[in-house]
């Protein structure tokens, strides 16, 4: 295999791989295992407790990207650590207070908890980038996310009805159930080499970047950073109410065991998205694999678009659709993480890293999740969650499509520009 040339190499990628794999795995028992209860027996304001609880989450997770933006384009090696622990020990005794103070005085901490999980993702990223295995490792990475929601949901479902854990509680003992490994994570992180000579040739530098070169980058790209944006801002609403409630979806429909369901749905996603993502380590040009995102992002709204069709004229099951909905909203969404900010900045060869770019698309996303998430609460329109999801798959897929042909001409006239 070309793209691994020696044992040493091999042996990097692997430790890698399983480092930022059960790091981001562990950070999601941080924060998703509380949507798997129901908390029907609290409400605040005449408001279903839950959905306070997961906007106010939200909304704490939303403000973190926009802190982001800065703080993980200036974070340094050195500090990479540090700050990671912080992050994490913060998000961990906000759940302990809210197991402590009883409902609704706790919600507050729901925020507190959301607050610095936002900027796990870039901390994280920051060991991996610029490397030429990026994608194989953002692949790994994001796959944690594919399948982690799952699975600490799983766990937090369990303690429920196993343990019989009570829903306050439920949040801080599954992050303690997922603590030693991220220890282990975050141990395999600190002790990963810095990108070499070949690393720096093959993707370019990454380096903190200051006021004046974030204000500049944005500048040079302005309408491909605008068209990602909202490309990115569908893909993030989309996932999130598939994500948050996808247990209300499968009751919906009469379904049960839904802890087994809700590991086992994801992980076929999961296994395609590595296959398709991962392989781009083999495209060694990063003119040609930087213009592959465009048309994995075509896919994705293609087949989301074609498969909501089919479901709402009851010719797919409820399970064949929400796998289908998820490969088709995963594909593109790992892309953004794992290879099209990477390989924009190794082709324009432009000193920087990705965290500036990856941050200023997710705060609009999330911002753009909260909305959405308010709205289907708080209107006066009615809609079941299963409409709700079919009329998002629509919009979002649409956008997709259009966008994504809109930002491959803009970014095919400006190879034009820098190959003449």
């Amino acid at each position: 295999m070309k793209a691994l040339k020696s044992n040493s190499e091999v042996l990097f990628v692997v430790k890698a791989a399983v480092a930022v794999f059960i790091t981001y795995l562990s950070m999601y028992a941080f924060r998703k295992p509380f949507t798997s209860a129901l908390y029907a027996d609290y409400e605040l304001w005449g408001v279903d407790y839950k959905i306070l609880l997961i906007i106010t989450q939200l909304v704490g997770y939303t403000v973190s990207k926009y802190f982001g933006i800065k703080i993980i384009s200036e974070l340094s090696a050195s500090k990479r650590t540090r700050t990671l622990v912080f992050l994490m020990a913060f998000s961990w005794v906000a759940l302990l207070f809210f197991g402590i103070v009883p409902a609704p005085y706790n919600l507050p901490f729901m925020f507190l908890n959301g607050l610095p999980l936002g900027m796990i993702w870039g901390v994280v990223f920051s060991y991996i980038e610029g490397r030429r295995h990026t994608e194989l490792l953002g692949v790994a990475m994001a796959s944690s996310f594919i399948i982690s929601s799952g699975i600490v949901k799983g766990v937090g479902s369990y303690l429920l009805l196993n343990l019989n854990v009570s829903e306050m509680w439920m949040p801080f003992f599954s992050a303690l159930v997922f603590l030693p490994i991220l220890f282990l994570g975050i141990y395999l992180l600190h002790s990963l080499k810095q990108p070499d000579e070949e690393d720096v040739s093959a993707r370019t530098e990454r380096k903190p970047m200051d006021a004046a070169e974030r204000k500049a980058f944005f500048k040079r790209f302005a309408p491909g950073i605008i068209f990602s944006i909202c490309i990115y801002v569908c893909l993030t609403i989309f996932r999130d109410l598939r994500d948050n409630f996808a247990v209300e979806f499968w009751k919906s429909f009469g379904i049960e065991n839904i802890p087994s369901l809700l590991i086992l749905s994801e992980l076929p996603i999961a296994l395609f998205v590595i296959l398709i993502i991962g392989s781009m380590i083999f495209i060694k040009s990063n003119k040609l694999a930087f213009f592959m995102n465009f048309y994995i992002l075509l896919l994705g709204g293609v087949l989301l678009l074609l498969s909501t069709i089919l479901f709402s004229n009851q010719l797919l099951s409820p399970t064949l659709w929400m796998v289908l909905v998820g490969f088709s909203m995963y594909l593109p969404y790992i892309a953004f993480h794992a290879l099209f900010f990477e390989r924009w900045i190794a082709y324009f060869k432009i000193k920087s890293n990705i965290g500036y770019l990856m941050y200023i698309v997710d705060a609009a996303g999330y911002l753009g999740s909260t909305f959405v998430l308010l709205f289907k609460n708080f209107s006066t329109i009615a809609y079941s969650w299963v409409d709700f999801f079919i009329l998002t798959a629509i919009v979002t897929s649409t956008i997709i499509i259009l966008l994504s042909i809109a930002n491959y001409f803009y970014f095919k006239n400006q190879d034009k520009l820098i190959t003449s």
